[in-house]
């Protein structure tokens, strides 16, 4: 009992796809990523959300049985840079789960039938190591709608095999390893979390197994006040900042820009320092030792106000029309 379990590797050194297992070890298995709900600003919906559809039913397995059983798969969707790979990683980290952080790239492979192999050996490692969590970040480049003209059939099959997959995830709890005694139950949990800027391109089959669809919108004022306080949490901000100023500043402004805000602003002491040492005509050495001096330097709320005014919002309203109209037609949260 108090032996170490072998690792899924270990238990397959002889298999043929052993370079398969070894390249999805090393690309996609993460120890539990260490980002927690109180990283991510606002939100609110989607984190009770993702809780009752994921941690929960790993809390109390009990409960989440016959027509009450968890989710086969969330499917978070919203423009870009709202924060849904991160609410997946906060999913793991707070579950405790095995995380597998799957990217078109790494299920690529110019060998036929290594992606099915891949996705097969995937699935097959996610409940050896359960409970996991499987993401899949831009899902909508992995399974768009089949079909269409330019689909290539590599990719089609590795579509069919996901599928399958994903109802197989589910299904297999008790009947994989039947000497886990009562164990098995909870611990063969498997959960497909899924990503897209684009849900409209995804195919309708993977639609239906990604049961809850959740909006990940725009932040909200109050959310874009949070995403400054986490943002400078390392770089002291002046005493004349003014977050809620800034929050109504930034209106229609994804995370990832109010980041990129930040980042501007943090900057702006050292870009002064620069512009002074030059007009002085100072050595490279004394330039660095300025900037040094200068480092501890609080950002100032007209440093915040120049970088907003360089930095454009990325998500435009015809776009969030789409998700709209998509979260009318399709949501299921």
């Amino acid at each position: 009992a108090g032996k170490e379990r072998p690792t899924y590797l270990e238990m397959h050194s002889d298999s043929p796809d052993k370079h398969l297992i070894e390249m999805i070890e090393r690309d996609i298995l993460e120890s539990t990523p260490s980002v927690k709900w109180d990283d991510i600003a606002d939100l609110t919906e989607a984190k009770s959300l993702l809780e009752e559809a994921v941690v929960l039913p790993l809390w109390m397995p009990d409960y989440f049985q016959g027509i009450r059983r968890p989710w086969k798969g969330v499917l978070m969707f919203g423009p870009p840079g709202t924060g849904k790979t991160m609410l997946a990683k906060a999913v793991a980290t707070e579950c405790k789960t095995t995380f597998f952080n799957v990217t078109t790239s790494t299920l690529a492979s110019k060998w036929r039938g290594e992606s099915e192999r891949m996705v097969r050996i995937l699935f097959d490692m996610a409940r050896y190591y359960a409970p996991s969590t499987i993401f899949f970040d831009e899902i909508d480049s992995l399974a768009s709608q089949r079909g269409g003209s330019g689909e290539h059939e590599a990719s089609r099959r590795v579509k069919s095999e996901l599928l399958v997959q994903m109802d197989g995830a589910t299904a297999s709890k008790a009947d994989d390893d039947g000497d886990d005694g009562e164990e098995g139950g909870a611990s063969k949990t498997v959960i497909v979390l899924a990503a897209t800027n684009m849900p409209w391109d995804l195919d309708e089959a993977l639609r239906r197994r990604l049961e809850k669809r959740i909006y990940i919108p725009l932040p909200t004022s109050v959310g874009r006040e949070q995403l400054f306080r986490i943002a400078m949490r390392e770089v002291g901000l002046g005493d004349d900042v003014e977050l809620d100023e800034l929050a109504k500043c930034t209106k229609g402004y994804s995370g990832a820009d109010i980041a990129n805000v930040c980042r501007d602003a943090s900057m702006m002491s050292m870009r002064r320092v620069l512009e002074n040492a030059r007009k002085q005509g100072l050595s490279m050495r004394e330039i660095q030792k300025m900037v040094q001096d200068q480092k501890e330097q609080p950002v100032t709320h007209k440093d915040f106000i120049t970088a907003i005014n360089k930095i454009s919002r990325s998500v435009g309203e015809s776009d969030l029309e789409k998700y709209r109209k998509w979260m009318e037609t399709y949501g299921a949260s």
